[in-house]
């Protein structure tokens, strides 16, 4: 065979070609060298036929795998993964909480430090190896395989609990194409002498009382199951049906729903601030967001305050819990996702872009909801002055003299300036006697700090708010629609993150093993619509993924930065991107990431230590709630959550150790070597790609596909390596060998072929 001739599809070759090949290119080597002079080609027939058909197998496998249908649709997809819910009521209550605006400077900081750098890495190993979270890293390192089985089993106990909040929503979407809407007053009893409005809702809210009894129909407590809630049970077959439905194709069905799920919220959210802005009071929230909490609006007291929040280690420790999160490190959503991309396609640009669109999503959202609760406060904060007003009145003449209230006052409209004037004129006079007369403040600034997050948002407060704008039912329809495509964005990713890492590892039909992990999760997602459902929700999200994902990314980074070796990653990058990244990102894996994880590891730890496990239960009788224990068996739960997620890690590693399981079994790039034969499993997916270019048969005897070797060699090149050159085993190193049979060859230096 010429040197030149070009390479033929690897399914074209017949047996004869093969050792043809072979033959010439022996021939062509020094025959000086004895090693060659002494070597001898033996090719069995039935082991090269038993190769082909493994070879051939894998391939069509590789086939079979598919690929996003444009750059769009996989960067919708990412970030439909990664803005979720969290960044509607999460990031809201954090900022709020933290300082206002200043919270967003330590944020910023971490993402560039932890959430880049992570959400890069991720991208990067699941494009290189084309593989999900399992079979990824078996390959990086067997022994720590069990890092995907952990990424697995965390993505399942997230989805329990995180579609049972898409049901939710979908509920609260069912109910508001009415006018007014179910939830805008406390509901009237009726009976034979008298009306009266429910005591539950009275002494609390018309939203709270719908939330918690007309929609979950809450328990007193965890211990109190109360039977299933059938309200809540079809919500969540309807939650189930659409993610199954979805992603029973993998990304050529959920590809296309992304073009939906992903933008409808950027839209329902740009729709809320405008409508919000043309409110009364929204700006107030917009400001009280932005302002940082000081007593002495002084130039030097704000930045004294500025520098107490950056020194506050709470602050940086949930900062980097909400990095962690907003992006989906660990799920293996990111994995899976990347896995399906070309080979070249350039993930880096991809990292920054996804964890921008996310930060800027975070901070668009905070402005609606300060807005809308600004417009809140206000109408609260009206009926507040409206209300002690009237007590002001009945004052009149008896406790408070008719002197002490200024001229200009009219008491038909009293504005909440106004009422602040009489209130300290009122203190001023009567001191030890004010507080007898049992009139409120009425400050904006009290209703604003009032912070909730979470269902307490959405459910409660947001819902109060919408109540209030013109034309409710529209506003709260879109909103709630909105939640649910948030939702289902992070489902499909995490759905993604458990099924494509076992169709890779298992080769299982994705249709069956989708509808049977979605009937699944079903079946276990009842225990969270029984009357005391919300109650196992809160424990799965406090439980079952903060501490496991955060060990999960740790020893992410520390496969790949030291097991595997950033320099050898380095070279995979530029290999597979076609330049080297920056070296920040060497400094950042090798040894920053790896510390402020651990740093954040051991605050997580030393917090759920110090905090005895606990939820906050509603009580109807006071229509209150009330934090109460878990009882033993629930503490029984909380632990059974953690160790179960992270098991997969430590049994696996014992597991290979002991050779119980061969370490070279499950790696996409599992070579196996009998007598001196060397047979690839797995890939020819790029040589197929790049078929019609011109490569030399070094390359196919070395096991390097056109896109790994170094560089096309012309035709005058020397076909043979010098004898002190090295060669990286294709084992460790990601590059693919070819599927040829050699004999035994022990008087032929290695580096020779």
């Amino acid at each position: 065979m010429p040197k030149n001739s070009k390479a033929v599809k690897r399914g074209e070759l017949d047996d004869d070609d093969v050792t043809e090949s072979v033959k010439d290119l022996l021939s062509n080597e020094d025959p000086c060298d004895d090693s060659f002079k002494k070597s001898t080609l033996a090719v069995s027939a039935a082991a090269e036929e038993k190769a082909r058909e493994a070879e051939e197998g894998a391939c069509g496998g590789e086939e079979e795998r598919p690929a996003w249908n444009s750059k769009l649709q996989y960067i919708l997809a990412q970030v439909g993964f990664s803005v979720g819910l969290g960044n509607v009521w999460r990031f809201p209550y954090l900022c709020q909480k933290n300082g206002g605006g200043a919270y967003l400077v330590p944020y910023l900081i971490l993402l560039v430090l932890i959430g880049i750098p992570l959400f890069f890495l991720e991208l990067s190993v699941g494009q290189r190896i084309r593989r999900g979270s399992i079979g990824v890293w078996n390959y990086i390192s067997p022994r720590l395989g069990g890092i995907g089985f952990a990424s697995c089993v965390v993505c399942f106990f997230v989805a329990l609990y995180y579609n049972v909040i898409i049901s939710w929503s979908l509920f609260y979407f069912s109910q508001s194409f009415q006018h007014p809407l179910p939830w805008h007053e406390c509901p009237l009893v009726k009976n034979k002498t008298s009306t009266y409005v429910v005591p539950e809702c009275e002494k609390s809210s018309a939203t709270t009382y719908y939330w918690y009894r007309e929609a979950l129909d809450i328990s007193n407590s965890i211990s109190e199951s109360g039977g299933l809630n059938w309200k809540m049970t079809l919500c969540l077959l309807a939650a189930w049906t659409m993610v199954c439905l979805a992603m029973i194709k993998g990304i050529q069905s959920s590809g296309k729903v992304m073009y939906f799920s992903s933008l409808f919220p950027y839209v329902v959210l740009i729709c809320f601030l405008v409508r919000a802005l043309l409110l009364k009071g929204s700006v107030d929230g917009i400001a009280h967001m932005f302002t940082p909490k000081i007593t002495i609006s002084t130039h030097v007291n704000v930045q004294h305050e500025f520098l107490e929040i950056m020194l506050e280690p709470k602050v940086w420790r949930e900062a980097a819990t909400q990095v962690f999160f907003a992006l989906g490190l660990g799920f293996g959503g990111v994995i899976a996702f990347s896995s399906y991309n070309k080979r070249d396609n350039n993930c880096h640009f991809d990292a920054v872009l996804v964890s921008f669109i996310n930060f800027f999503t975070s901070v668009l959202a905070t402005l609606v909801v300060f807005a809308v609760l600004g417009f809140k406060a206000n109408i609260m904060n009206a009926k507040c002055v409206e209300l002690n007003t009237k007590k002001i009145v009945g004052y009149l003449g008896n406790e408070i003299s008719h002197d002490l209230i200024p001229h200009h006052i009219n008491f038909s409209h009293v504005s909440a300036e106004d009422y602040q004037q009489i209130t300290e004129i009122i203190r001023g006079v009567m001191e030890n006697d004010y507080s007898r007369l049992g009139l409120d403040s009425c400050d904006i600034k009290e209703e604003l700090n009032k912070a909730v997050q979470g269902t307490g948002l959405a459910f409660i407060a947001f819902t109060e708010a919408m109540t209030h704008f013109p034309a409710s039912p529209f506003w709260s329809v879109m909103f709630f629609l909105m939640l649910v495509n948030l939702g289902l964005g992070s489902m499909f990713g995490t759905i993604e993150g458990i099924i494509t890492p076992i169709v890779d590892t298992f080769k299982v039909r994705k249709e069956f093993l989708t509808v049977g992990c979605c009937f699944l999760a079903f079946s276990i997602g009842l225990i969270f619509v029984q009357r005391s459902g919300n109650y196992f929700v809160a424990m799965f999200d406090d439980y079952s993924a903060t501490l496991p994902l955060l060990i999960v990314v740790f020893l992410e980074n520390v496969a790949v930065a030291w097991v595997y070796g950033t320099e050898k990653f380095f070279e995979d990058l530029k290999d597979m991107l076609g330049f080297t990244p920056f070296r920040y990102y060497y400094y950042m894996w090798k040894y920053v990431t790896p510390l402020l994880l651990l740093a954040l590891l051991s605050a997580s730890v030393i917090q759920l230590g110090m905090t005895p496990p606990s939820y906050s239960a509603w009580i109807q009788e006071v229509a209150q709630e009330k934090s109460l224990s878990y009882p033993p068996w629930g503490l029984a739960v909380c632990i059974t959550l953690v160790v179960a997620a992270i098991l997969p890690v430590p049994i696996v590693l014992v597991l290979r150790y002991f050779n119980i399981i061969d370490e070279n079994a499950g790696g996409m790039s599992t070579i196996s070597y009998k007598k001196g034969r060397m047979i690839k499993e797995s890939v020819c997916k790029t040589s197929r790609i790049r078929e019609e270019d011109e490569w030399d048969d070094t390359s196919l005897i070395q096991g390097k596909t056109p896109s790994e070797a170094p560089s096309p060699i012309p035709p005058n090149s020397n076909h043979r390596k010098q004898s002190g050159s090295t060669q990286d085993d294709p084992a460790t190193n990601g590059h693919y060998s070819i599927g040829y049979l050699m004999a035994d060859m022990p008087d032929m230096p290695e580096s020779d072929l």
